[in-house]
């Protein structure tokens, strides 16, 4: 039986005990997570935002939100 916990707070960390060279580390990371979650948040709203999108020859509508013309089927045969 697994003692892992399942939901793990982030970790804390204090940037006045760091050493230079580990802030640094840190705040790339950091820097590079969020602008990693910006560029998927513009992705996905560039999504929202057309109507007709055509992905390998397969045309998929948005209508009313719904998602039509891809099924599963079609995604695992790609």
């Amino acid at each position: 039986m697994s003692t892992r916990k399942k939901n793990q707070k982030p970790k804390k960390i204090n940037l006045l005990t760091l050493s230079a060279a580990k802030k640094v580390c840190v705040l790339q990371k950091v820097k590079e997570s969020l602008k990693l979650q910006r560029l998927e948040a513009e992705f996905w709203q560039s999504l929202l935002e057309v109507e007709k999108l055509t992905i390998n020859g397969y045309t998929i509508d948005f209508e009313n939100g719904n998602l039509n013309g891809l099924t599963t089927g079609e995604l695992s045969s790609l």
